[in-house]
């Protein structure tokens, strides 16, 4: 039996490997970096269940492999879900360049994924947190205007909670994306599926705050949000990684009450907002291609406390 050729990527910074004879770089020009990443990862996970080509190659392995995800790991449905439409997605990839048959790729799109009914209990309560006004008012407020790192990290969560701007959007917006626009401001960005640049909103306080970040930011760069190297406060060039925007909206969002607030949570929040008085607004502010994104997604009516008090 064969056993599957793994190789380190060529960077450190990277968990991926590259197989033989395929992998997930097989959707390059078709997915964004970020995506083929993903898939890359999941790919991987499941070619080391495989252990060899000739499991790999078998779609009975993907069944094996989603009964051991249910049964030996505390994934969501959802994750499970995910990792299996990678592989397939891989799959079908493989197949149309000649990798394997195309009788081979329709076996794997037959396996199923797990029911989200059987698994539910798996389903956390607050994968998505709701932030209200008053408290993100209480989060962007949180930073120390009289630290360096504290203008930065102003200037960013207000631009999280004024943009509704997904989290790699945000590392690579750069200093020519702001446009002025009808007296306010806009942001051209060009998200995950998005083939042109598009406008994003941007509020005259989060604009504000990124003029008073850049004029006391020690250093120059292209890139809006740079990172701080070191344990102390040493400006640099690069810009934050996602990770590192991930870190500060916990730590203020942890020092206001808020438990496993995530950087989506502040795109919810704009797309909520704004869904509220104007869905269409919402649509375009957060780039989606269908209306039914929007409202399916995001939180347009709610029960409102005491609804009941007086029924009797």
């Amino acid at each position: 039996m064969n056993e599957i050729i793994a190789s380190p990527c060529s960077t450190e910074k990277s968990n991926e490997v590259n197989l033989h004879p395929f992998d997930a770089m097989l959707l390059a020009g078709q997915l964004a970096p970020s995506s083929i990443a993903m898939y890359q990862r999941d790919f991987i996970a499941y070619a080391k269940f495989a252990g060899s080509l000739d499991a790999l190659l078998n779609a009975a392995t993907l069944a094996r492999w989603r009964t051991h995800l249910a049964q030996e790991t505390k994934m969501s449905p959802n994750t499970i879900n995910r990792m299996l439409s990678a592989v397939k997605r891989v799959m079908r990839e493989a197949a149309a360049q000649g990798y394997i048959s195309h009788e081979a790729a329709a076996a794997f799109e037959d396996v199923s994924g797990v029911k989200v009914a059987a698994l539910k209990e798996r389903i956390k309560e607050n994968a998505r947190t709701r932030i209200e006004p008053v408290t993100m008012r209480t989060v962007c407020s949180a930073p120390e205007m009289e630290r360096l790192i504290g203008l930065r990290d102003a200037a960013l969560l207000a631009t999280l909670a004024s943009s509704g701007l997904r989290v790699s959007e945000v590392a690579t917006l750069k200093q020519q994306h702001i446009r002025s626009k009808g007296g306010g401001f806009v942001l051209w960005v060009r998200g995950k599926n998005d083939v042109e640049f598009r406008e994003a909103p941007l509020s005259r306080e989060a604009y504000a705050h990124i003029q008073r970040w850049l004029v006391a930011r020690p250093v120059q760069s292209d890139y809006i949000f740079t990172a701080f190297d070191g344990r102390g406060e040493r400006a640099s060039e690069r810009p934050m990684s996602a990770v590192a925007i991930w870190r500060v909206v916990r730590k203020y969002a942890t020092e206001a009450g808020l438990n496993d607030v995530k950087p989506h949570d502040f795109r919810r929040f704009v797309g909520t907002q704004l869904a509220r008085t104007n869905l269409r607004m919402a649509q375009k502010a957060l780039g989606h291609k269908r209306l039914e994104t929007t409202a399916r997604h995001y939180i347009l009516d709610e029960l409102e406390p005491g609804l009941t008090d007086h029924l009797y």
